[in-house]
Order: C-alpha cells, then structure tokens, then sequence
C-alpha cells in the first residue's frame, strides 16, 4: 500500500501527477491519493472578500486560521475544485477514482479545537471561533472497502470532530495517520521543492536521506509549513510505515521517480 499526498502549492503539476497515477494503478500498484489546495483557497478566499489568515504557534508552526467562512471556502475549494478535478483526470485516464473529504463516513475523526495559540509581535494571543483539529480516527473500514472493489479513493481535508463538526485538518499529519491504521509500505510527500532542503530555497542543498530514528533532529532544515510535514514523516514512521519519502510534484511521472529513491527518503 502506497499513501501519495500531493500539496496544493503553485507549481504542481496535476496532470502529470495523475497519469503517472494511472500507469502505476494499472499495473498492479495499491495507492491511495491524498491531496491539498493551499493556494487555489487562498486566491478564492481573497476574491470573496475573506482574506486568509495565517497563525504561527509557539512550537513555530504555522497554520490556516479557519473561522466558520474560511471552513466552508476550503470546502468549496478542496472538496470541490481540486477534489473533483483530480478526480475527472483519473477518470480519463481510465481509473475508477471516488473523491471524498474526511468527513465522509468519518473517514478522518478528531477533536474540535475552537481555540488556538497565536505568537504575534511577540506575544502569545488566544483566538477563538477556530475550527481546526487533529486526526485521531481513521475509518479503513470505507477505504478498504473501496480499494478491493476497484476504486481508487481519493481524499481531502476536512476532517468531522467527535460531535459531528467539520474541522480543517494538516493534510501532511492526516496522511501520515491514515498510512499508519492502514500499515502502509511507503507514504509520500509531493509538493514544489524536490525534498527537504538544508539550506532552503536552495534546491541543490537536498537532503537526500534521514534515519527513521531521527526524523525529528532534521526539524531545524524545515522552513514554514515543511515544518508539518517532517512532523508528518515522524508521525509515519514511528507508526510503523515502513518510509517515507518526499518528492517533486512538478515534473513528469513524479510518483515513479520518488518510488526511484529520488527526493528524501525516510526509512
């Protein structure tokens, strides 16, 4: 079992990223396809007149600050735009692929955390009304009973909270969840940067292999939101997924050359 997650960043290629999908579905290859959509949120956000927001908390990651408007403009643009162009690709390329967010079945379940830490100028700010939380459930029940009647799920966040709420969750962590509850053999990361970059946007300075037993020593190389997904890629591993790799989105066949050891592997 392989879990691709793909970003949402300018620059990916979904094109390319799905016929490689394709080939390797074909042939045989068990994949479930996780993806985001950062920055089509973002400029549909701002035509809307809802400007994203963005909170750093004290531990130094960053994250989308979602109020009920900005959760139901990333539903609209992840479960609907990006989820469902994805899947028309798939389709013409002849694979059966079926588009949900965590929400459906409870594919993805956690705690609604309405309150979160913010660092600005310096100081630490409590913003309320939040709908963000972490995966702590996975159903694999709906997933598996996908996947062995021919169909290739193809997910999104939200996530649904314990009382039924939707609630964005980090795309990175909630793969590297859904890799572990279903003991995966390789979780991959693909965004617009070819891997982890020591000196970062410097793409010579890749960092082409961590031990599994040190992922989180590497967190100092991780600007911004790379940051998730190292925590991600420690999440995975110590869950028992046998590597994690993190590739480039934005060339041809980019799941086959990361499957190549092209990027940075984890393992």
């Amino acid at each position: 079992m392989i879990v691709i997650k793909v970003g949402g960043s300018d620059g990916i290629d979904y094109d390319a990223l799905c016929a490689d999908v394709a080939e390797l579905y074909k042939a045989g290859k068990k994949l479930i396809l996780v993806h985001g959509g950062s920055a089509e949120t973002n400029r549909v956000a701002e035509a809307l007149g809802h400007p994203p927001k963005f909170v750093t908390s004290p531990s130094g990651y960053t994250s989308r600050f979602t109020d009920r408007e900005t959760l139901e403009i990333f539903q609209m643009v992840y479960c609907g735009k990006m989820n469902k162009g994805i899947v028309e690709r798939l389709q013409k390329h002849g694979v059966n692929a079926v588009g949900l967010s965590g929400m459906d079945g409870r594919i993805w379940e956690g705690k609604h955390k309405t309150k979160v830490r913010s660092v600005e100028n310096g100081k630490i700010k409590i913003l309320r009304g939040d709908h963000t939380g972490t995966v702590e459930k996975v159903n694999t029940h709906l997933i598996e009973l996908l996947s062995s009647n021919g169909y290739l799920p193809v997910l999104t966040p939200p996530a649904i909270s314990y009382e039924g709420v939707g609630i964005n969750v980090d795309g990175d962590r909630a793969s590297a969840a859904l890799a572990t509850a279903l003991k995966a053999d390789t979780m991959m990361l693909l965004s617009n940067i070819p891997g982890l970059l020591r000196n970062f946007p410097d793409e010579s300075s890749l960092i082409e292999t961590i031990p599994a037993n040190d992922v989180e020593s590497y967190l100092e190389y991780a600007k911004d939101r790379m940051k998730k997904k190292v925590l991600g890629a420690a999440e995975a591993v110590e869950g028992g997924v046998g590597q994690v790799i993190f590739g480039d989105a934005r060339i041809e066949n980019p799941v086959s050359y990361a499957l190549e050891g092209n990027g940075t592997v984890i393992s």
